[in-house]
């Protein structure tokens, strides 16, 4: 017998609100995570779940979620059972891991000093946004800006290519003139096709901001005004471009080797 058998109960429809409309997400200040692995990694960044819903077999059937089930019930975390059936109604996979929570929104502050910025700048993608955010977080970004018409980087695509990044990262999501009020200081870079620098020549080791576009219709009018300089990744034979998360990965590397490098010399 399940905790709650029906679809209407008030529980699930807020979960299926959640999943897909950014606005509520906001409205509610919560957001829906799938997974044992996203769910232990928000316990681990301090956010306590509202409560949580699972199928029976999910948690019976698998180690890793009958650990983290243990450690929610340790906290009183309300632990209820669905319906694989309902499960599939509101989860946003297509092959649902049988257990899901909803969690505060992360609220990751902003560093006083920052040293590294990364704009994204009108990427629609959730799974590119996602990538692009995790790779901020493994190269030491302190703080990710989104433009707008931007795609929530709560959505559960981008959530799950985040792998738990959003949790650690403070993520703005701004105009570009309040882009310019607070970060006009750093030294703005916009990767783009025709750029006039290879991304390499670049010193790194001043603050700097880093603008990727979106793919669909590449840097935008605002972005070119606010950058200081265009940098390019040099590309064989015919290729003309990268994918917006990789060449973010590729940019934020070399910042971060560069960084890495000078740090060694002066210990």
């Amino acid at each position: 017998m399940t905790d709650i058998a029906s679809p209407r109960n008030e529980r699930v429809k807020l979960v299926k609100a959640l999943q897909s409309r950014a606005r509520q997400r906001r409205r509610e200040g919560k957001i829906v995570l799938e997974g044992v692995r996203l769910i232990a990694d928000a316990l681990a960044c301090g956010l306590t779940p509202e409560f949580v819903l699972y199928t029976v077999d999910e948690v019976t059937l698998g180690r890793p979620a009958y650990r983290l089930f243990q450690q929610l019930a340790e906290l009183h975390i309300p632990l209820l059972s669905i319906s694989q059936g309902i499960m599939e109604q509101i989860s946003d996979t297509e092959t649902p891991p049988g257990l899901l929570a909803v969690v505060p929104l992360p609220q990751v502050a902003v560093p006083e000093a920052v040293s590294l910025a990364l704009v994204l700048d009108a990427m629609n993608n959730p799974g590119n946004l996602g990538s692009a955010l995790r790779t901020a977080a493994a190269a030491g970004v302190d703080v990710v800006i989104l433009t707008p018409n931007t795609v929530d980087p709560y959505n559960p695509k981008a959530l799950r290519g985040g792998m738990g990044a959003q949790f650690r990262l403070p993520i703005l999501e701004l105009d570009w003139t309040e882009i310019a009020l607070r970060f006009g200081q750093l030294n703005a870079y916009l990767a783009a096709a025709d750029g006039a620098l290879p991304y390499y020549a670049v010193d790194w080791l001043r603050p700097s901001l880093v603008i990727i576009g979106g793919e669909a219709h590449g840097p935008t009018a605002p972005a070119r005004a606010l950058a200081a300089a265009t940098i390019a990744i040099p590309m064989a034979g015919q290729t003309e471009s990268l994918n917006a998360a990789v060449a973010t990965g590729v940019i934020l590397y070399e910042a971060r080797r560069q960084r890495t490098l000078s740090a060694q010399k002066g210990a």
